[in-house]
This record gives structure tokens, C-alpha cells and sequence, in this order.
């Protein structure tokens, strides 16, 4: 067996797909907003990872052969945006208000969060894209000085936070507008946010979409205006 997963040259890509749709027929299964399929496959592929004794770089040999497909991929978000053209260009002031006020609460969020537990500043500027798409968050922690692969992290699980809370907080707060979900879930949870959005409709995925673009534009004009605050 172990043979056959170090030989095996798309055996991470395989893995990595196997795991994920896994997670999206659990998911189903139960309806439980925990078991988010991007979480379980993360789990999944650490286990057998670890009971195999397969080491990261063999994985990944295969594995990265996904990452061809995310440029594609991101493209396609613009599907949906543009059929919604209309609703852009009637609501376009509220929706650049809803994502600005989206990138100040994140940063001011983090801001807060290092004064209350004693942050210093390179763990401060490494928080602060915890938002946005992984390409463009990783550019600004390097340019501000943060630790790279926290930030990688970060946004990795603030991406699933979002997605697995957004319909409890939905709820609670008795938001009710599809173009207001998109433009949080985009705005607060990038792509995996995104993911959850164009399950609750094409509008929904079409603002969320939108708010991925436009908060990572504002998020590098915003982290070297407040990188200095701690």
C-alpha cells in the first residue's frame, strides 16, 4: 500500500479530491454547518498523511497539480457577476460602502485584538489580511514584515469560520438580503465564504465574488495606513 502512494505521481491530487468530496456527501448527510467539506478534507489528509508515514513534499508532488485549476476557477466567479450587471450599477455606492466598511471592521478587529492580548507588531501586521484571498494576503504580510505562514493560516480558518457560521449569524442578526450575505460572506471570508454564497444563490455568489476583488484592492491600501498603529 505505501508502495503505491509514493509511486504514484497524482496521488495527492487524488487524495486531496477524494477527501474533499467525502466532506461534500458527509455535509449533505448530516446538514451539519461543522462538518464543512474543506475542513474535513484538511483532516482527512492529515490522518492518512500521518498513519502512512507520507511525508509532505511526496504529497504535494501530486497535489499541486490542484493549484493549475485556481486561476480558472477564479475566473469563473465572473460568470455569475455578470449576469447581476444590473444590480451593480444600481446599488454600486452601498455595495462599495458595505465592502470598505467590511476591510475597516476586519483591520480594526485585529487592532483591538493585539492590544487586548499583548500582540507585538509583527504578529499585528501578520493578522491583518486574515480577510482576503491567500495570493494577495500573503504579498501584504511580506511587504509589511508579518510571518508569511500565519497569515497563510489564518486566512485558511478564517475562510471556514465564515462559512461554517454565516447562517447562525445570518439568523441571529435577521439579515435577510441576498446581496447583503454575499457582500459579508466576500468580504469577511474570501473564497470559502464565496464557496457558501453561490450555494445560497446566483446573487448571492455574484456580490460575493465582487467583494473578494474589491476588499483585497482596499486591504492593501489599508494595512500600511494602520501597520504602524502597534
Amino acid at each position: 500500500m505505501n508502495e503505491l502512494i509514493h509511486a504514484s505521481l497524482y496521488s495527492g491530487m487524488l487524495l486531496s479530491l477524494g477527501a474533499y468530496l467525502f466532506g461534500v456527501w458527509l455535509k449533505k448527510k448530516t446538514g451539519l454547518a461543522l462538518l464543512n467539506p474543506l475542513l474535513v478534507a484538511i483532516v482527512l489528509v492529515i490522518l492518512f498523511l500521518s498513519v502512512f508515514h507520507v511525508s509532505y513534499e511526496e504529497y504535494n508532488r501530486g497535489a499541486a497539480y490542484l493549484s493549475y485549476f485556481l486561476t480558472p476557477a477564479t475566473v469563473c466567479l465572473a460568470i455569475p457577476l455578470y449576469r447581476q450587471l444590473g444590480y451593480l450599477k444600481r446599488y454600486s455606492f452601498a455595495i462599495a460602502a458595505s465592502i470598505l466598511a467590511g476591510v475597516l471592521g476586519s483591520a480594526g478587529s485585529i487592532f483591538v485584538m493585539a492590544r487586548l492580548f499583548g500582540l507585538n507588531h509583527d504578529y499585528y501586521v501578520t493578522l491583518l489580511p486574515k480577510s482576503i484571498t491567500t495570493a494577495i494576503g500573503m504579498g501584504i504580510s511580506e511587504e509589511a514584515g508579518g510571518i508569511v505562514t500565519i497569515t497563510v493560516v489564518s486566512i485558511i480558518i478564517t475562510g471556514i469560520l465564515g462559512n461554517i457560521i454565516a447562517d447562525g449569524l445570518f439568523k441571529i442578526c435577521k439579515i435577510e438580503e441576498p446581496m447583503a450575505k454575499g457582500l459579508a460572506l466576500g468580504t469577511a471570508a474570501h473564497a470559502i465564504g464565496t464557496a457558501r454564497a453561490l450555494e445560497l444563490g446566483e446573487l448571492e455568489g455574484a456580490m460575493s465574488s465582487l467583494a473578494i476583488a474589491v476588499a483585497g484592492l482596499l486591504t492593501v491600501a489599508v494595512v500600511p495606513l494602520v501597520s504602524g498603529l502597534i
